[in-house]
């Protein structure tokens, strides 16, 4: 059965949210195509709905790339995940208690966490640590943001990977059975709270520098020299004197001469 243009799109998101395809990483139609078995065609429609949906770009003459976002991209995105996540949690909590199946399946899936802490397969943790949020809107029951809040945890993923995140996997994990725990005693301000804590404090580890002065290079290349209005050097001041010694009544233009 051919693969479909949404399926190629997904497998994408996946692979990025798995650490698995970083910022910037070029992907070829024409080699995109031999992978999949399809056509150029499938794949670029695969790509343009990722590129509206903020996960890839285009450029004219380059082809299509990963986004590499920028530091004011990467605030914007934490600030729509804490805006989509707090709210799902608030509304829930105007609902009631979470249901019991919607909790066996946090439950399993914190389980997938912790196992996936003890293996070596980085991907694996890294795409099951981000899906949990996904996890979590779909059983607080809005599958529309369950679908937004994925591109917003892959961009979030792309930012900590491009700005060397120090957020520590194990610390993550236990901030997503706490907020579970919460929900299950039906303490949704707890729960928000801890929410909003955690993404925070995986904000919090991104290194992220200082912005910069983007003249500063130029700006030190043309600045006044120092020693604009420094003595002659002494050999030339040796050589005037021979000139002036030669001939007394000379002017200007012979002295020049005679420097030059």
């Amino acid at each position: 059965m051919a693969i479909s243009a949404s399926e190629i799109s997904a497998r994408i998101v996946e692979a990025v949210m798995a650490q698995k395809l970083a910022p910037g990483s070029r992907l070829g139609e024409q080699q995109l195509a031999m992978l999949f078995d399809c056509s150029r065609t499938i794949v670029r429609e695969a790509l343009t709905r990722l590129a509206a949906r903020g996960i890839v770009t285009v450029s004219a003459r380059r082809g299509w790339f990963v986004i590499e976002p920028s530091q004011d991209e990467a605030r914007e995105a934490f600030e729509a995940r804490r805006v989509i996540e707090l709210g799902l949690i608030r509304s829930a909590g105007s609902t009631g208690k979470i249901e019991k199946t919607a909790l066996r399946q946090l439950k399993a899936h914190l389980q997938r966490e912790k196992t996936a802490l003890k293996e070596s397969d980085v991907g694996n943790r890294s795409f099951l640590l981000g899906d949990f949020h996904v996890c979590l809107a779909e059983c607080l029951g809005n599958t529309l943001l369950a679908d937004t809040l994925r591109d917003y945890t892959a961009r979030t993923t792309l930012i900590a990977m491009l700005y060397q995140s120090t957020h520590d996997a194990v610390q993550s994990c236990e901030d997503h059975v706490q907020i579970v725990a919460a929900l299950e005693r039906g303490d949704h301000a707890a729960a928000e709270a801890l929410m909003a804590a955690h993404i925070g404090t995986v904000q919090s580890a991104l290194r992220v520098q200082a912005p910069t002065d983007p003249l500063a290079q130029l700006r030190d290349a043309l600045a006044p020299l120092h020693n604009t209005n420094a003595a002659p050097a002494p050999k030339a001041k040796k050589r005037r004197k021979a000139a002036d010694a030669a001939s007394p009544d000379s002017d200007s233009s012979t002295y020049l001469g005679a420097l030059l």
